[in-house]
């Protein structure tokens, strides 16, 4: 039987399932599966505690250290690569921009991307941090940032770290009041998006813009 190691060297990186990744980083197939079995999905280990993680299938400390480490430098690898894409044609590129930022966040967090009329990104930026269910928003500081950009489009986004993508009735009146605050200025909000786990709601592909 042909082992991880000897299919990692003769098909590439590439040809390895989940598990077989997980268990080259932990050094453990059986503790591998278990972790498959009881978080679903590599992101959802990815996005585990630390805590949590030492605890689940006897893993310990260290090599749940390396599963939260791994997931991090993939994230700022995401998000570094991410920062070249300064064009944005459509939801899928604001977030291919954005995910690497949002996805795996404790906690509730509100990003703009400010665009100039060709749809160049001119600034990316955090505008609110919040707890875990919910994050105030002032339209104003968007609004002016705006202004001091030159910006003339504009794209919203925060997480859920509930794991639903679902947007709340505060979600839509937080699109609404940004919507009509950068009309005033003639300033376009393009799309709002909502992030959570593998799902993202756009307003604008439902309709709601």
């Amino acid at each position: 039987m042909q082992s991880i190691h000897d299919k990692l060297l003769l098909h590439g990186v590439g040809s390895l399932s989940d598990v077989e990744l997980l268990s080259l980083l932990i050094d453990s197939p059986a503790q591998a599966g278990g972790l498959m079995q009881e978080y679903g999905s590599l992101a959802s280990i990815a996005r585990a505690e630390l805590s949590r993680l030492r605890m689940s299938e006897g893993l310990g400390l260290r090599r749940a250290e390396s599963i939260v480490v791994a997931a991090e430098l993939a994230r700022r690898i995401a998000s570094t690569e991410g920062a070249t894409s300064d064009v944005i044609h459509s939801d899928t590129d604001a977030e291919r921009l954005l995910r690497p930022i949002l996805g795996a966040l404790k906690h509730e967090e509100c990003w703009v991307l400010f665009l100039s009329s060709s749809n160049r990104v001119v600034e990316r930026m955090c505008i609110s941090k919040g707890g875990v269910q919910a994050t105030v928003v002032d339209h104003r500081l968007i609004v002016k940032r705006a202004l001091e950009l030159l910006s003339t489009q504009l794209i919203i986004a925060h997480n859920h770290p509930s794991g639903s993508a679902t947007p709340s009735p505060a979600d839509v009146e937080l699109t609404k009041r940004i919507k009509e605050a950068a009309a005033l200025f003639d300033i376009r909000l393009l799309d709002h998006l909502i992030i959570s786990g593998s799902e993202t709601y756009s307003f604008l592909r439902n309709g709601q813009l």
